[in-house]
């Protein structure tokens, strides 16, 4: 081993901490992270680490640091005068929309001279409007004296082409399935995807039909097709999963096909429902080049069981495929829920989430978040929220904030309606719209239900929107009520302008949506709008009704195995199966169902 020496000692202050080392990796690693706990200790701010090696050693030092405090590096190679900082910086949303604002901020306020500043790249972006003046959070990465790398935040995956020896079945294509089978390609799995839907450009063509005619296509919708509901949906990826390394590693694939790299760095990641398209096609095109096959308009009918085992499927055309199934069909394949129920393979009735869309001026949501009548001005983005209560032992809460956005009929069946929101990647239209939603258990529903098992909460849910349509005189015309109409009971006798391209209309949605739902929705606006000053007004309008918020039935599958409790072969996977709520938790489900398909492959 080579020579090694680590000198440390805090200053006068107890807030810089130095380090000198001629390691090998594994023990400046070592040295990093056990000094690194007593920066912690004493609330250090700054890590000096100079490091006699290469730049890449420094940065594997970088990494075991910043898993312990909330700390600035200076990393420093070889020669002092040239180095690479990175430091997190509280600043005006104008100096955070502007390199040339950071070089001058850097400047003044880092000791940083503008004239040795090489480049500027941002890691991390958020921002701060609990308070009236506004901040945004800024992680970045100083180039002083030095050339700017254009190295990976997440590195690409070398997808390698497959010699088809072993093949799994994936059913749906939505961001379970196309996952689970970009994970099979890299573990030399051969995936072969059955779509029901048409491919994601054909799909504009159906949502436009729906949206102008009025005309709804089961099988291509909204909800139905590649890139599944999140498709055309907002294409929103934030997550409150914990697996940050998985959450990166999704996002990386985004990124690695197609999306800007700012999802890597922002705090609440949109890639948008105008450019999510594109990045789903790529995806599908990486498929097929490594030696995947992809199928549209095939529709699975039934699983072939052998033995207690899942070993294929059978579609409405008569097809047979081979192999091990994971199950990824979106929380709106109620079709897939009863074949399940027919074949007596397991499902458990799970709580939703329902009620209606709330659609305000985007000025208004601007001017309550950023604290201003003036709204977000020239440097800020269109304004979020994120509202909870309980009311009566219920969550009452917002749910799929879209800002700048638009409300869209996301029905898949012709006699119903429901409405879901989207937002384009610019996030540029003039409402902001969230489902805004009432938490409901199986017991929570009427006895009338019983008699439906394990099946209520899906007829529940298609009731629901069965009664909205019925009551929008069997039209994709959406019953509407001004917010505070709503809250007081009156009937609103118009509406205020919507983006909901079908229309709206003056309905007593207070009235006649379930008691349960609408009593908790008028609770819960009246604390969200004391919260929020401004947000509970006439100038909004819910337009009902939300009822796909998530899957209504749990396929059980082995924790450990991730196959269905009862038939091997069987991956139930991501939000239709219960075990995911969005794209980015529905990727990262694929993945696991993959993992665990290929480890099976080896026992």
């Amino acid at each position: 081993m080579k020579s090694f020496d680590v000198a440390g000692e805090f200053g006068n202050s107890g807030r810089v901490f130095l380090f000198h080392a001629f390691p090998e990796d594994a023990v400046l690693a070592l040295a990093v992270k056990q000094y690194a706990v007593k920066v912690k200790k004493h609330a250090a701010t700054l890590i000096h680490i100079f490091a006699h090696v290469s730049l890449r050693l420094v940065m594997i030092c970088a990494t075991k640091v910043r898993q312990f405090a909330k700390i600035s590096l200076i990393l420093c190679h070889k020669n002092e005068n040239i180095m690479i900082q990175e430091l997190q910086l509280r600043v005006h949303p104008r100096t955070a929309s502007s390199h040339s604002e950071l070089v001058r901020h850097l400047d003044k306020y880092n000791d940083i001279p503008a004239d040795s500043i090489q480049g500027i790249r941002i890691l991390k972006r958020s921002i701060d409007a609990r308070q009236r003046n506004v901040v945004v959070n800024l992680k970045v990465r100083v180039y002083i004296n030095e050339p700017m790398t254009q190295d990976y935040l997440v590195p690409p995956i070398d997808y390698k082409p497959i010699d088809g020896r072993r093949q799994a079945i994936v059913v749906g294509m939505g961001p379970g399935g196309l996952f689970a089978a970009l994970r099979l390609i890299e573990l030399g799995v051969k995936p072969i995807v059955l779509e029901r839907g048409k491919e994601v450009m054909e799909r504009r063509v159906d949502a436009s039909r729906i949206q102008r005619e009025g005309i709804v296509d089961p099988e291509s919708n909204y909800c139905f097709g590649e890139g599944g509901a999140g498709a055309y949906s907002d294409g929103k990826l934030y997550t409150r999963s914990k697996k940050r390394g998985s959450v990166d590693r999704v996002l990386g694939i985004f990124v690695q096909h197609g999306a800007r790299e700012d999802i890597l760095i922002d705090a609440h990641p949109h890639i948008g429902s105008d450019k999510l398209p594109g990045v789903i096609k790529a995806m599908r095109e990486t498929i097929l080049r490594c030696g995947g096959e992809v199928h549209f308009q095939t529709r699975v009918t039934r699983l072939i069981v052998e033995n207690g085992k899942v070993t294929g499927v059978e579609t409405a055309g008569g097809e047979n495929f081979s192999g091990p199934v994971i199950l990824a069909t979106g929380h709106s394949a109620r079709d897939v829920y009863q074949m399940l129920y027919d074949s007596d393979i397991t499902v458990e009735a799970k709580g939703i989430a329902v009620g209606v869309r709330l659609e305000h001026p985007q000025r208004i949501i601007d001017q309550i978040q950023y604290h201003s009548v003036l709204g977000r001005g020239e440097y800020l983005p269109a304004a979020e929220y994120n509202f909870v209560t309980q009311v009566d032992h219920r969550g009452v809460y917002s749910f799929c904030m879209c800002p700048g956005g638009f409300v869209v009929p996301a029905v898949s069946e012709p006699d119903g309606l429901v409405v879901n929101g989207m937002s384009p990647s610019n996030r540029g239209s003039h409402w902001a719209n969230s489902g805004m939603v009432v938490e409901l258990h199986p017991e929570d529903l009427p006895d009338r239900y019983k008699k439906y098992g394990v099946l209520s909460m899906m007829c529940f849910q298609r009731d629901m929107e069965q009664r909205a349509y019925a009551e929008a005189g069997n039209s994709l015309i959406a019953g509407a009520q001004r917010m505070k109409d709503f809250v007081d009971g009156k009937s609103s006798r118009n509406i205020p302008p919507s983006s909901y391209l079908p229309g709206v209309q003056p309905s007593r949605l207070d009235q006649w949506m379930p008691p349960f739902v609408a009593n908790r929705l008028r609770k819960g606006f009246q604390v969200f709008g004391k919260n929020a000053r401004g947000f509970l007004t006439n100038d909004a309008a819910v337009i009902g009704v939300e009822t796909r918020t998530s899957s209504p039935l749990r396929i059980p599958r082995d924790l450990e195995l991730m196959h269905h409790v009862t038939f091997e072969g069987l991956y139930p996977c991501g939000e239709g199966a219960g075990y995911a709520g969005g794209i980015v938790s529905s990727a990262i489900d694929g993945e696991r169902c993959a993992e665990a398909l290929a480890r099976a492959f080896e026992c």
